[in-house]
């Protein structure tokens, strides 16, 4: 049997540290309103979406282990930054909102969502391991627009405050994708 190279070990251990993140989040209820307490500060909610710059370009690279890194920085990153003192009431009710949906009663319609965010997560992945530039980029859009009608149809008015972190992440996404894509494709062909 063959082993397994120093990228996927590196990978299946920081998979082993989000799955840990994601079970100790749910089953700790101390640690969770810790995590949420600082996922008011809203700089945790524009850092977010720009860990997909990194995510695809490591899948472009097939990088196992920059693609596993990037993804415990995004689930980690909500407490990167300290509570802030002031907070507006959109902010507060619809993280609210998250914390209720999250710890509220799972149903086959509640999991069947939340299976697609790591599969959101693969065909984003799949589609620069394969360097298919429009495809990753329809990839990222559908995943923005999921995460916006999802938040105002279930949150009301409080879920249109992830509005503009959204879109801003998206479009700087987009742009430097776009960019650093090209970028990869002229080098590799200069290469041959």
């Amino acid at each position: 049997m063959k082993p397994i190279n120093l990228d996927k070990k590196i990978a299946l251990l920081f998979l082993a540290l989000t799955i840990l993140f994601l079970v100790v989040s749910m089953t700790n209820q101390t640690f969770f309103d810790w995590v949420f307490d600082r996922h008011h500060n809203q700089w945790s909610w524009y850092i977010r979406p720009i860990f997909l710059i990194p995510f695809c370009f490591f899948a472009y690279k097939q990088s196992w282990t920059g693609i596993s890194i990037t993804v415990f920085c995004i689930f980690t990153s909500m407490f990167w930054f300290n509570r802030p003192e002031v907070v507006s009431d959109n902010v507060k009710t619809f993280l609210q909102f998250e914390k209720d949906w999250l710890y509220g009663e799972w149903d086959f319609k509640k999991l069947m969502l939340i299976i697609t965010v790591p599969v959101s997560f693969i065909a984003l992945g799949l589609a620069f391991w394969k360097h298919s530039l429009f495809m990753g980029l329809g990839v990222a859009i559908l995943i923005t627009t999921g995460k916006i009608v999802w938040s105002i149809q279930n949150a009301g008015e409080s879920g249109k405050s992830i509005i503009v972190p959204a879109i801003l992440g998206l479009i700087i996404c987009i742009t430097l994708i776009f960019y650093g894509f090209k970028k990869l494709e002229k080098k590799k062909t200069t290469n041959r």
